[in-house]
């Protein structure tokens, strides 16, 4: 979760990052309540995330993250979520999986996120497989994203980074200091990990129309941001 925030904040252009975690572990959305997560998932590391949404286990599932600085005008929320799991769904079609977006949201109202289907979350089999959660801070926006439950082959990571821009390149960051900051100053802290939900959350999962990691691998840039015409 650091590791995206030092990131976002340095980027000169769309990053797609994927990561695994070193033990099993515990993500939940910035507005969530820390007892419930506490009391449910006592055996797991847990972390606070800065977008919204719903409770996440992570250990075995696709984590990943697609950061667009501010400088690249991005569609609303809603639609930025439907585009970039329409590109997600055809990775995932490319890899035999048949996927499809969930036409609407489900009326459920549980707090974990694999329980409770949004508006274009991805299904197989209508089971929720993939959701994610949104920010859009003063650096740009942050869509952090998990794929649980489906073997996915070694190739995954390159070929859904090809379904969100046309040209793709690997890059490198050197940011373990400002990671390192960020997580024993925000992220590690109880005021963070603890801290009381105080109202409905300004930045989560998109609505509806009328998301401690131990990173082991990095990142790829995208040459463009998700468009507003593409993917349809």
């Amino acid at each position: 979760m650091a590791i995206d925030e030092a990131l976002l904040a340095v980027i000169p252009g769309p990053v797609l990052r994927v990561y695994r975690w070193a033990r099993p572990a515990v993500s939940f959305g910035y507005f969530q309540p820390w007892e419930p997560v506490r009391a449910a998932h006592a055996t797991r590391d847990p972390v606070r995330r800065w977008t919204g949404g719903g409770t996440v286990l992570h250990g075995e599932d696709f984590t990943y993250s697609l950061l667009i600085p501010r400088e690249i005008e991005t569609p609303p929320p809603a639609e930025s979520y439907r585009l970039i799991h329409n590109s997600l769904c055809r990775a995932l079609a490319d890899a035999r999986l048949p996927a499809q977006p969930a036409p609407a949201s489900s009326a459920n109202n549980s707090g974990s996120c694999f329980e409770t289907p949004v508006h274009h979350d991805i299904l197989v089999d209508n089971r929720k497989v993939a959701g994610a959660a949104q920010r859009r801070a003063r650096a740009g926006l942050l869509h952090q994203g998990s794929i649980q439950t489906l073997d996915l082959p070694p190739n995954f990571a390159p070929s859904f980074a090809s379904h969100l821009a046309p040209e793709v390149h690997a890059q490198s960051f050197n940011l373990t200091l400002a990671a390192e900051k960020l997580a024993a100053e925000k992220y590690g802290a109880p005021s963070w990990l603890e801290r009381c939900p105080a109202a409905h959350p300004r930045s989560s999962r998109p609505p509806t129309p009328p998301p401690s990691s131990h990173p082991d691998s990095s990142a790829a840039g995208a040459a463009r941001a998700p468009s507003k015409t593409s993917n349809q």
